[in-house]
């Protein structure tokens, strides 16, 4: 306001709050505990539709750590667009992981205090599935990955109580490979995001969302109930097409498995097909390279993935699926 404006209002006794600077965030008069993963998470919104989003993604998971409570705020702000927006891009200053698509769109975690700030606009509220994907799923994700868990950039998936890890660089297969097994009988516990349990680094247990399947649009070539499903917009580069596992009704599905062993796939056509003894070296930096956080969290994290490297490690040189899945199941009933 003018002075002039202040000393109108002030004449006709008008009542002036500025208790709230015009650059605040709204205010969160929404409130929910939530446990994506079994890990509490308190949510506080000024949006109804944000706290349905929290509701539709997360009431799947039940409470199964008494760990310290994430907090997640998320603002939702007016516009008048309704495109949406951009990629997001990331930068870690540490202790503070940022997303930012633009002024509008960006969230900051703040790992040393447990806390992540998202702001969205209502035009990225509208296209649900980039809403999920950038802001929603992570809001408590990085606080997981870096506190509580040692992440692995693997599918995971058990056959008669032994799990096996499947490792590789993104599009090396590892979702459609988890999901082909999962079709033959095998129990599934996570495309290509697997947690490694920090109370549990010594039994080498690891979790995962196993109540959803993310492959790359090419899948639908393999799979038919994939075709047709919707693609998360703007996932450039990411598996893009989501399943929910609640709607197969072949697929076994748990919510961690005791690794047994570690695979590292290479798909290539024309290969000759063959199980052989993998690099223990090549695998450490492999799993490291993905880490962040404080130097004390990653000396743990590294800590635990020695523990992992104790399972025993192979690469599978495939091109056929059916194959590869035959190829596993002995090694886990032979061992060899």
């Amino acid at each position: 306001m003018t002075i002039e404006e202040i000393e109108r209002a002030c004449d006709r006794s008008q009542p002036l709050d500025f208790s709230r600077h015009f650059l605040e965030a709204p205010a969160l008069s929404l409130r929910h505990v939530f446990h994506p993963l079994g890990f509490p998470t308190e949510l506080r919104t000024n949006s109804p539709e944000v706290m349905a989003e929290a509701e539709d993604v997360w009431r799947i998971f039940d409470k199964r750590f008494d760990t310290e409570p994430i907090q997640v705020d998320i603002h939702v702000t007016a516009t008048n667009s309704t495109d949406c927006p951009s990629t997001p891009e990331y930068q870690f200053l540490p202790p503070l992981f940022m997303a930012v698509a633009n002024a509008e769109n960006y969230s900051i975690v703040d790992l040393s205090r447990n806390t992540t700030q998202i702001a969205v606009s209502q035009a990225a509220l509208r296209h649900k599935l980039y809403f999920r994907y950038f802001f929603l799923e992570q809001a408590g994700a990085c606080h997981i990955a870096t506190r509580f868990t040692t992440p692995v950039h693997a599918a995971c998936v058990a056959l008669d109580g032994r799990g096996l890890l499947l490792c590789g660089d993104s599009g090396a297969g590892k979702s459609t490979l988890a999901y082909a097994c999962a079709r033959s009988g095998w129990t599934y516990v996570s495309d290509d995001s697997s947690l490694l349990l920090s109370c549990k680094v010594h039994e080498r247990i690891v979790m995962g969302n196993c109540h959803q399947v993310r492959f790359r649009p090419t899948a639908a070539e393999l799979f038919p109930e994939v075709r047709g499903l919707d693609i998360t917009p703007r996932a450039a580069g990411k598996p893009s097409i989501e399943l929910s596992t609640a709607d197969m009704l072949h697929m076994n599905c748990a919510e961690h498995a005791k690794i047994d062993f570690l695979v590292f796939l290479n798909r290539r056509a024309g290969a000759s097909p063959k199980l052989v003894p993998y690099r223990t070296d090549v695998a450490r930096y492999y799993m490291r390279q993905v880490l962040y956080g404080a130097s004390e969290s990653l000396a743990k994290q590294y800590d635990a993935i020695e523990h992992l490297l104790a399972a025993e490690i192979f690469e599978l040189r495939y091109s056929d699926l059916d194959w590869a899945v035959d190829r596993l199941r002995m090694l886990v009933r032979e061992g060899r």
